[in-house]
C-alpha cells in the first residue's frame, strides 16, 4: 500500500524541467554518436592500416555493447540507485570517448567503442522513464516532444557534423568534443537529480548471471551476422549459418531464463499489456525503417551519384527542418486530434516520404530530395513522440525503467535488423534488374545496336574501330550497371513505404488508460 502512495504522490523536489538539462544533454551524446563514425570510417581505416570492410566494427561494437547494457539497467537501479548509476554511464562514456580518440589499433578502438556503448547504453531507457516519471501525465506529452526532439534529430545531424569536423579537423575530434560535455552533464546530473521511492538502492538485489550470458552471446552472433551476412552471401556460408543457429538457441535460453527466472533481467510479464506490446510492435518497425533509410540514402548518393562524405550526410540534413515542422505541428494539434490520429498522420507522411523516393531517378540533386526527406523527418517526429508516452501510459511508474529497457532493447534489434535486410534488399533487387536488363544488350535490339554504333563514332577519332567499339559497348554496360543499382535502391523504398503504411490498422490496439486509471 505504501508503495503505491509514494507512486502516486511523489513528484521531484526541483522544477522537472530543470531536470531536462542532464537528461536530453546525456541522450543527446548518446544517440549523436551512434551516427557521428558513418562518415569517418574511411578516414580511421586509413589511419589504421585496415580495409573499410574491417573499420565497419567501430559501428558494430558500440551497437553491440549498448544493447547488452540495456537490460542491465532495472538490475544496476536496484544495486547502486538510478542516479548513481546515472552518473557512473556518464563517467564512463565520456572517459571511453577519449580512448576512442587516441586510440592507434583497431583493436584498441573497437574495444573502447565496446566500452563506450556499454556505458551509453542505459543513458536512453533512463532518461526516457526519468521524463515519464518527472512530469505530471498532462505534461507528459510536452516532455516527450522535447525528448522526440533529440532523439530524432541528434542521429540526423550525426553524418553531416562528422563529416564536417573530419574534414576540417581530424577522425579523432568526433570523439573529443564528448569529453567536456560529459562532464558538465555529470556536474549537472549530481545537482538535479532525484530519486523517487522505487528507484533508489535496494538490499539483497541478485544477479541473474545466466539471462546476461545468454543475452550477451545472442545479441553478439546477431550483430556479426547482420553486419558480415550480406558480404558473406548469407546462408551460402556455413559460418553464418553456426551463428545464426547459435543467436536463436541463445535468445530462446535467455527469454526462457527471463520467464522462470524470478530475479531476472526483464520482467516479461509487461508484454501482457495490449498498449505496451502494440506499441513497442510499432516503434521497432519505425525504428528499423528510419535507421535503414538513414543508411541508404547517403549510401546512393556516394555510389551512384559520386557526392563526398559531407555532402552526402548534408543530405540528411532536411530531416531534422522536418522535425521542428513535426515539433510546430504536434503541439498545436495535439489537444485537437489526440495522440493515435496524430501517430497515424506521422505515418502517413513517412510512407508518403518513402514512395516519393521510390520514384527518384539520377538527375536528383541536394533539392530534389529535400520534400521526401521532409516529410521523414516530420512524420517520424509526428509518429513516435505521441507513441512513446502512449505505449507506456497503462505501466505504473515503479515498472517504468523496466518497460523502457525493454523498449529501447527491441528497437535497437529492429534498428540493426532493418539497416541489414534493407542492404540486401538493395543488393538482390539490383541483381534482378541487371539481369532483366542485360537480356536487352545484344545485336538483334535495333536500338541497342544504334547506341553502339553513335557511341563507336565518337571513341573512333581516338582509337581504332574495334577498341572503340568495345569502349561504346563497355560504357552501354556501365549505365546500365549504374540504373540497375538505381532500381534497387527504388523498390527498396517502395517496400518501405509498404511496410510504414501497414503498421496504421495496428494504432487501433494502443489505447490511452481511461481518466481515473
Amino acid at each position: 500500500m505504501s508503495s503505491n502512495v509514494n507512486e502516486l504522490e511523489w513528484r521531484p523536489s526541483i522544477n522537472p524541467w530543470l531536470m531536462v538539462t542532464p537528461i536530453m544533454l546525456a541522450v543527446f551524446m548518446f544517440v549523436l554518436d551512434e551516427t557521428i563514425s558513418n562518415v569517418a570510417l574511411t578516414y580511421i581505416a586509413g589511419s589504421m592500416s585496415v580495409s573499410l570492410n574491417e573499420s565497419t566494427w567501430v559501428l558494430t561494437s558500440y551497437l553491440t555493447a549498448s544493447g547488452i547494457s540495456i537490460p542491465l539497467v532495472t538490475f544496476m537501479t536496484k544495486l547502486l540507485g538510478r542516479k548513481n548509476y546515472f552518473i557512473i554511464c556518464l563517467i564512463i562514456f565520456t572517459l571511453s570517448s577519449f580512448l576512442c580518440a587516441i586510440s592507434k589499433s583497431m583493436i584498441v578502438i573497437v574495444l573502447a567503442r565496446f566500452l563506450q556503448g556499454l556505458g551509453g547504453g542505459g543513458l536512453l531507457p533512463m532518461g526516457q522513464s526519468i521524463m515519464l516519471e518527472s512530469f505530471p501525465k498532462k505534461d507528459r506529452a510536452k516532455s516527450m516532444a522535447i525528448f522526440g526532439i533529440v532523439v530524432i534529430f541528434a542521429p540526423l545531424i550525426g553524418p553531416v557534423l562528422g563529416g564536417w569536423i573530419t574534414e576540417n579537423w581530424s577522425w579523432p575530434w568526433i570523439y573529443l568534443i564528448n569529453i567536456p560535455l560529459g562532464f558538465l552533464c555529470v556536474f549537472l546530473a549530481n545537482q538535479l537529480l532525484e530519486d523517487p521511492p522505487y528507484a533508489k538502492r535496494h538490499k539483497g538485489v541478485k544477479f541473474d548471471y545466466w539471462g546476461m550470458i545468454f543475452l550477451s552471446v545472442f545479441l553478439v552472433c546477431l550483430q556479426i551476422v547482420l553486419d558480415k551476412g550480406n558480404d558473406a552471401d548469407w546462408f551460402g556460408a556455413a559460418w553464418i549459418c553456426w551463428l545464426t543457429a547459435i543467436s536463436v538457441i541463445f535468445a530462446v535460453l535467455f527469454f526462457v531464463s527471463q520467464l522462470v527466472n524470478k530475479e531476472s533481467l526483464i520482467d516479461l510479464s509487461i508484454l501482457k499489456d495490449k498498449t505496451y506490446f502494440f506499441g513497442t510492435l510499432v516503434q521497432v518497425i519505425l525504428m528499423g525503417v528510419f535507421l535503414a533509410s538513414a543508411a541508404l540514402l547517403p549510401s546512393m548518393l556516394q555510389n551512384l551519384l559520386g557526392y563526398t562524405a559531407y555532402l552526402s550526410g548534408l543530405s540528411m540534413g532536411s530531416r531534422g527542418i522536418g522535425s521542428f515542422i513535426g515539433v510546430a505541428l504536434y503541439l498545436s494539434l495535439s489537444r485537437k486530434l489526440g495522440d493515435r490520429r496524430i501517430a497515424m498522420i506521422g505515418l502517413i507522411l513517412l510512407g508518403m516520404g518513402s514512395v516519393f523516393f521510390g520514384d527518384i531517378n539520377l538527375q536528383i540533386n541536394l533539392t530534389t530530395i529535400a520534400l521526401p526527406n521532409i516529410l521523414y523527418g516530420s512524420g517520424l517526429f509526428l509518429a513516435l513522440t505521441p507513441l512513446i508516452p502512449l505505449s507506456c501510459s497503462t505501466i505504473k511508474n515503479e515498472a517504468m525503467t523496466n518497460a523502457t529497457g525493454f523498449q529501447n532493447l527491441v528497437k535497437n534489434i529492429g534498428g540493426a535488423i532493418g539497416t541489414s535486410v534493407a542492404t540486401t534488399m538493395v543488393s538482390r533487387f539490383s541483381q534482378v534488374h541487371q539481369m532483366m536488363m542485360t537480356r536487352h544488350l545484344n545485336f538483334t535490339n535495333d536500338a541497342f545496336v544504334e547506341q553502339v554504333g553513335a557511341l563507336s563514332g565518337t571513341f573512333s577519332g581516338m582509337t581504332d574501330f574495334l577498341t572503340a567499339d568495345g569502349m561504346a559497348q563497355k560504357q552501354i554496360y556501365n549505365q546500365l550497371v549504374q540504373q540497375s543499382h538505381l532500381w534497387g535502391y527504388i523498390d527498396t523504398f517502395r517496400w518501405f513505404a509498404l511496410a510504414t503504411f501497414l503498421l496504421i490498422p495496428l494504432l487501433i490496439f494502443i489505447k490511452k488508460p481511461k481518466a481515473g486509471n
